[in-house]
C-alpha cells in the first residue's frame, strides 16, 4: 500500500471525533489534508476537507456544538483551517466563523503574565498543549484582518510559557499552575513533575508554526533562538529506532516506550523548521536527517494491518493531561503518562503524520 492510500482511506473511514462538534481532534486532520493538499495538488486531499469540515460550519458562521463559554482553548485549532477555505472560495461564512473563534480569544481568562487559561475547567493552568491550539490561530487571524497588536500579544504568551516551563535539562514540563492549588503543581513553582513526549510536539509545532509566517526581527529573534534549541534538545533524544519516548527525559523509565503522535509531531517539526528556514547550515541538516528517519521509522513500522485486514496507524497514546478528568487525578507523574491507553488510528497522531509526510513531499 502506498502511504498516501492509507491516508485516503484513513479519511474515508473518519467521522468527526466528538460526534460532529467543533474541536482540536478534528482540526488535526483538516491541517494534514489542507498540507496534503499543498503537497501535492491532488483534489481528493480538499474534497475530504471540504466534506468533513463544511459540516461543522454553517451559512453565517457558526460552528456546531461550540460555545465560547466554555473558554476551552482547544476549541481554537481547528480555525486556522477556515482562513485558506476563506481564500480559496470566496465563501463568507468561513472568516465569520473565525470571528466568533477571535470573540472566545478576546474575553478568554489569563494568568498574571498574560498567558490564556487552559480551560475555563482548568483555572490558572497553562499547559503546553494550549499554545498550539491557541497562538498559531492569533497570529494567522492577525495577518488576515491586520490587527498587528495580536501578533505582539501571541509571541509575549509564547515567551511567558517557555519561562513557566523551562526544565533544567531544557526541555519544558507539561504544564504550570499559578494558583499552586493543582496537586501535580509544585508548590513554590507551579510546574507539572514530568515531560510528556506529545505536550513537547505541540509545543514543537507551535513555534515552527508561528515563527515561520513571521518575520525574522528583533521582535522574533529571542524566540527563533529558543525554537532552534528545543529542536536541537529534541534530535539529542532520538531513539536508535527513529522515534521518541512517551516520557521524553526518563527513556530508560521501567514500562516507558517510543509513542507515536510526539514522534510524528517532531517529523514535521523538523522538517517544517529545515524547510522553510528557522534552522539552517548544519543545524538543518542535523534536524533534516533526523525528521527523515522520524518518518521513515512511523511509515515502516506504525503503519500495521488489524485483523480485518485494514491498515492502522499503531502506538498513539489516547489522551493524556493534569488534574481531574472523568472521575480520575492525573497527578503528572512521570509513571502516570505511562498508565493512559495507547490507540490506533487516533487524530491526534494521524494528522501529524500527514503534515509530517506533506513536509517531506515538498523538500524533495
Amino acid at each position: 500500500m502506498k502511504h498516501t492510500d492509507y491516508f485516503d482511506q484513513f479519511s474515508e473511514r473518519y467521522r468527526h471525533y466528538k460526534g460532529g462538534s467543533w474541536c482540536y481532534e478534528d482540526g488535526c486532520v483538516y491541517r494534514g489534508l489542507l498540507q496534503l493538499f499543498e503537497a501535492t495538488g491532488e483534489v481528493r486531499w480538499k474534497e475530504h476537507l471540504h466534506r468533513l469540515s463544511d459540516a461543522q460550519v454553517a451559512k453565517d458562521g457558526t460552528l456546531a456544538g461550540y460555545d465560547p463559554q466554555e473558554y476551552n482553548i482547544d476549541h481554537i485549532l481547528a480555525g486556522r483551517i477556515l482562513f485558506p477555505l476563506a481564500a480559496q472560495t470566496g465563501d463568507a461564512r468561513y472568516l465569520a466563523a473565525a470571528e466568533h473563534l477571535a470573540g472566545q480569544l478576546r474575553s478568554h481568562p489569563r494568568i498574571t503574565s498574560g498567558n490564556y487559561w487552559h480551560k475555563k475547567r482548568y483555572p490558572h493552568q497553562v499547559w503546553l498543549d494550549g499554545l498550539y491550539m491557541g497562538l498559531p490561530f492569533q497570529i494567522e487571524y492577525a495577518q488576515a484582518t491586520d490587527r498587528t497588536e495580536l501578533i505582539g500579544d501571541a509571541l509575549r504568551q509564547f515567551s511567558a510559557a517557555l519561562a513557566l516551563t523551562a526544565d533544567a535539562g531544557g526541555l519544558y514540563v507539561h504544564g504550570y499552575d499559578e494558583s499552586r492549588n493543582q496537586r501535580w503543581a509544585d508548590p513554590v513553582s507551579g510546574k507539572s513533575p514530568a515531560i510528556w513526549a506529545r505536550a513537547v510536539g505541540w509545543l514543537a509545532m507551535a513555534l515552527v508554526d508561528a515563527l515561520v509566517i513571521l518575520p525574522d526581527d528583533g521582535a522574533t529573534a529571542e524566540l527563533r533562538e529558543s525554537a532552534r534549541l528545543l529542536l536541537a534538545g529534541i534530535v539529542e533524544r532520538q531513539s536508535d529506532a527513529g522515534l521518541w519516548m512517551q516520557v521524553l527525559d526518563n527513556p530508560g523509565l521501567a514500562g516507558n516506550y517510543e509513542e507515536t503522535s510526539a514522534s510524528a509531531m517532531f517529523a514535521y517539526a523538523l522538517l517544517r523548521a529545515v524547510r522553510l528556514g528557522l534552522v539552517q547550515g548544519k543545524e538543518a541538516q542535523t534536524a533534516l536527517s533526523a525528521g527523515r528517519r522520524a518518518l521513515a521509522a512511523l511509515l515502516e513500522t506504525r503503519l500495521k494491518a488489524d485483523d480485518g485486514g485494514v491498515t492502522r496507524l499503531v502506538g498513539i497514546v489516547h489522551v493524556a493531561g493534569l488534574g481531574g478528568f472523568e472521575g480520575n487525578y492525573r497527578d503528572g507523574t512521570p509513571e502516570y503518562y505511562l498508565r493512559e491507553p495507547v490507540v490506533s488510528d487516533d487524530a491526534k497522531g494521524v494528522g501529524p503524520l500527514m503534515m509530517a509526510y506533506a513536509e517531506s513531499l515538498l523538500l524533495e
